[in-house]
């Protein structure tokens, strides 16, 4: 019973995702459709509903509608989150022995879809914050250091993944990254998962999305940054460079047969209030709300760091030398809870529900922390030592499957991981199946170590010799 206890409970202040803060930005439909007769909602794909992969039924005239409003060609709901369409994505843009290039701060979900389909993952290298161990966004110069080097692996290379906004809520210039993509003939998927209500444009001072400037596909994930159930999720397509048909084969694959009315109503239900006159006026309302209580942290001294979210408040933890981790720990302990601990840095996602007198909360755990544990010397992170670009040094797909070995982490140098390490959240692979432990390699896993204690173990799975 500890799980639907705490399910019921809601003593604490949520900073944390899904963005619908517990059920209060629900959209009112939704929030009508769960005050039914439990369980009504609960039906399979009948002949007038349909689902996401039918040309008929309620679901294809809702996935028309919402393409329409989007001024896309194509959208597809999903209901096993971001990571199921970003995968079906990868599996349509690539077959099995071609590349697809990819930022090293991608998602493990994109690392898994060239591991079970034969893709060889070419990872680039991105600008990185000593400050506050974070990977930053990168321009247009760095893109053509990127795509020039790419070229001389001698790869085939069939699409450019990029991600946009960061966990952190950092946005890059993407109309010039994916002007540059499409000038080498590429297509472009953006992992848009954290930045869903950047299409609705809502002001010019706030980062567009990828949609806006012509990417090929994108992928939102509705519970990250709208305010969808959960797993819930959409692609959108635009153009003639992806095949719809390999889309739609790709989701088949990898989408249960069975999707859940609930989520697929959830999709429908938080794209509308993106577009719709009442659901802007609560985002609106909620961005203004957030940039005051911004505003009021950083007056009390509260250490932020800048990003493109207004939503997301990164606390600079290791501004007083002091790790995300631990100050979680403390702010959990004091009934508010967030979204992202790191070893710099805790990120608080306010997402579309109100908090009303946060502030004065805030502060005061935060000066509390202080008085505690002391301020110390601001401390700084090793940049990871990855080149531009990288491939594996065998195929992801062969080193998964391969026999191993599991050898402590001071001895692996010079062997070949099996394995992922990722810490998670926030779900970016450190290491990933096939990729060489040179010595650079282990003494900065071995540092992470230190900073993620629970999560990177001492020891690691190798290929047998």
């Amino acid at each position: 019973m500890r799980l639907f206890n705490f399910l019921s409970s809601d003593r604490s202040e949520n900073l944390f995702l899904p963005a619908h803060g517990r059920g209060n930005a629900l959209p009112k439909k939704i929030k009508k459709l769960l005050k039914l007769k439990p369980g009504i909602w609960d039906l399979p794909e009948l002949f007038e509903i349909g689902g996401p992969l039918i040309s008929e039924g309620a679901i294809a005239e809702s996935q028309k509608s919402s393409a329409y409003q989007a001024g896309v060609d194509r959208c597809w709901y999903g209901v096993n989150g971001a990571t199921g369409l970003l995968q079906s994505s990868l599996l349509a843009l690539a077959r099995p022995g071609q590349a697809v290039l990819m930022p090293r701060n991608i998602h493990k979900s994109c690392v898994q879809a060239c591991l079970f389909g034969g893709l060889i993952p070419l990872l680039f290298d991105v600008p990185y914050l000593t400050d506050r161990g974070h990977a930053s966004v990168f321009d247009s110069k760095w893109l053509k250091r990127v795509l020039k080097k790419a070229k001389e692996l001698k790869e085939d290379i069939a699409a450019v993944v990029l991600v946009n906004p960061t966990y952190q809520g950092y946005s890059a210039d993407m109309e010039s990254l994916i002007k540059e993509i499409h000038a080498h003939s590429l297509p472009v998927l953006v992992d848009e998962a954290h930045g869903a209500y950047f299409i609705s444009q809502i002001r010019p001072d706030l980062p567009k999305s990828a949609i806006s400037y012509g990417a090929d596909l994108v992928v939102h994930s509705l519970h990250k940054s709208a305010p969808g159930l959960v797993q819930s999720a959409v692609l959108w397509s635009q153009g003639e460079k992806v095949d719809p048909f390999k889309i739609n084969r790709s989701i088949e694959l990898l989408q249960t047969s069975s999707p859940s009315s609930l989520l697929l109503a959830s999709c429908e239900s938080s794209i509308k209030e993106l577009f719709e006159s009442q659901g802007l006026k609560k985002l609106k309302s909620r961005i203004e709300e957030a940039e005051l209580l911004k505003d009021f942290l950083i007056n009390k001294k509260v250490p932020l760091l800048e990003n493109s979210d207004p939503l997301r408040i990164i606390l600079h933890t290791s501004r007083f030398g002091l790790s995300g981790i631990e100050v979680d720990k403390r702010f959990i302990s004091n009934g508010i809870i967030g979204e992202l601990a790191e070893p710099g840095t805790l990120t608080f996602c306010l997402g579309l529900s109100s908090h009303n007198k946060l502030g004065k909360r805030f502060v005061g755990i935060w000066n509390e922390i202080l008085t505690t544990l002391g301020k110390q010397k601001s401390c700084f992170f090793k940049k990871p030592p990855f080149r531009i670009v990288s491939k594996p040094c065998k195929p992801c797909s062969y080193s998964w499957g391969s026999d191993f070995e599991t050898v402590n982490l001071q001895n692996a140098i010079g062997r070949i991981s099996v394995e992922m390490v990722c810490p998670y959240p926030p779900g970016i692979p450190l290491l990933i199946p096939g990729e060489i432990l040179d010595e650079a390699r282990v003494d900065w896993l071995i540092e992470q170590k230190c900073f993620w204690p629970e999560q990177i173990s001492d020891f690691i799975r190798v290929l047998l010799d």
